[in-house]
């Protein structure tokens, strides 16, 4: 025993320190390292397991049931139904400008809208693409990157996503956004969700929806709309900026429109602020058509949107119309005609195709944008009780009142000034096609484009100045080729 003391108290080479304190000294360090090594593992595992907690490949793939809305009778503009993110405040916040634009839009503002689609996201990757009408009317793809619009959103924003897009939120960020949820912060509420306005750290106003978990709703929800727009970025497109997943809580966040749904600017409170004139309602159409060319043509799967209606196209400041709300979307591949599901949308828009035998494809949604011209230019719900029996039905009535030479009739009585001949001729042609109740005869949305297109604003005043240019020409040669001409 004596001896191994002896040993242990012999002096090394490692600074002059006994044996016995250089062992100690190795064994704390590696101890140490050790410990160090296992919790470096731990959090690895917990990173692990929330980030895979619940990935979009474990949320069932379940069709969308939500009840269908009806819209008419008593007090139907009280009714919030969705609007993802309509300003408490409304129009009335709007400045000077855009006080201008509600009564008369320019065309060098129109034509300058191009320019406020949606910046690219430093977080976002995966494919993102838009589509517009190219000069022969088609459908072409190209990348949504805006060369000096406005500042990503995300700058400033601490979470990447998951999912391959978008911007992954936690509860607490969302929480901070909306004030923990006030009810001072919704801004409109439907059948499974309420949407809060927020403002994330970096001040980026958005909408939250937060989606209600009734029976495992908010799963169907969340799949639904991040399958449908997860992906696509499109100017007349509500954006979904990104998602909350945290326990049982599952939310989207989008891009905030604060001026207003279609709904409320043809019928509701919105009125009292303005009319809007016929040049502002074609163009927020024109939006919504192009919208739709685009999710029905220019990407794969196509999405049919199947709840096309006047509170879900939202209208920004410079009076451009965005589609919101893809609860109700379907995927439709390329080699399906159509799809049998339950009957969902609201009552007045759906075709009546899908509505009898739950048919489903991209002709739902033209038939639906039909009634929602229709609407736009008659100031009328889609289905009014409040009428006499034979003007119940907006899609009747007028059909009812073309065919007895009434057309000048149908305008909606607050517009002023009213639009000319040809321009009101050119919408109720294109509605009614829309409208027809076969839907093999209906158009494709790029052809409503292009028809509406071709009636925007000064476009025949441009061609018919060409014409009376080119005749004046002709008629100036002529004159000269008489006078060079010489007697005989």
């Amino acid at each position: 025993m004596s001896s191994l003391d002896t040993e242990l108290s012999k002096k090394t080479s490692i600074m002059g320190l006994k044996l016995w304190v250089a062992i100690c000294l190795c064994a704390g360090v590696l101890i140490c390292i050790f410990l160090c090594l296992l919790s470096m593992w731990v959090t690895w595992q917990r990173k692990s397991r929330r980030r895979n907690r619940y990935p979009l490949s474990q949320i069932p793939n379940v069709s969308k049931d939500i009840r269908v809305d009806s819209v008419g009778g008593p007090g139907p503009h009280n009714n919030f139904e969705h609007p993802t993110a309509t300003g408490n405040n409304g129009p009335g916040g709007n400045n000077k400008s855009s006080g201008k634009m509600l009564f008369q839009l320019g065309v060098s503002k129109s034509g300058g809208s191009d320019n406020g689609s949606h910046g690219s996201s430093m977080y976002e990757r995966g494919r993102s693409q838009s589509a517009e009408e190219g000069t022969s009317g088609s459908i072409w793809k190209q990348s949504s990157l805006s060369h000096g619009a406005t500042a990503s959103p995300f700058i400033g924003l601490p979470e990447t996503s998951h999912l391959g897009w978008g911007h992954w939120f936690t509860l607490r960020d969302l929480e901070q956004a909306t004030r923990r949820f006030s009810n001072e912060n919704v801004v409109g509420e439907g059948g499974y969700g309420v949407v809060y306005k927020g403002t994330l750290i970096n001040g980026t106003e958005v909408a939250v929806k937060k989606l209600l978990n009734n029976l495992g709703q908010a799963e169907k929800e969340f799949r639904v709309e991040v399958e449908a727009i997860g992906h696509v970025r499109h100017k007349n497109l509500v954006r979904l900026l990104g998602y909350c997943i945290e326990g049982t809580q599952r939310m989207l966040v989008y891009e905030y429109v604060d001026n207003g749904n279609l709904e409320q600017w043809l019928h509701g409170d919105t009125r009292e602020s303005g009319v809007l004139t016929w040049e502002a309602r074609m163009k927020v159409l024109l939006g919504i058509a192009k919208a739709l060319a685009y999710l029905h043509e220019a990407i794969e799967p196509k999405v049919v949107h199947r709840d096309i209606k006047s509170s879900n196209i939202l209208i920004d400041h410079d009076f451009n119309g965005k589609l919101s709300d893809f609860g109700l979307a379907k995927l439709l591949d390329s080699g399906e005609s159509h799809i049998n599901t339950r009957v969902m949308g609201t009552f007045g828009y759906v075709a009546p195709e899908y509505a009898n035998t739950g048919m489903l494809n991209e002709k739902s949604d033209i038939y639906s944008f039909g009634v929602l011209l229709l609407e736009a230019v008659t100031g009328r719900d889609p289905v009014d009780y409040n009428r006499v029996a034979n003007e119940v039905n907006l899609v009747e009535w007028l059909k009812m009142m073309v065919g007895n030479r009434k057309a000048e009739e149908v305008v909606d009585p607050s517009l002023d000034p009213k639009p000319s001949t040809h321009a009101l001729k050119r919408a109720l042609l294109v509605a009614l096609r829309c409208v027809d109740p076969e839907s093999g005869k209906r158009p494709k949305m790029s052809q409503v484009v292009r028809m509406l297109d071709s009636d925007f604003p000064y476009r025949e005043e441009r061609r018919n100045r060409r014409s009376r240019t080119a005749s004046m020409d002709s008629d100036t040669m002529s004159g000269s080729a008489d006078i060079e001409r010489p007697a005989v």
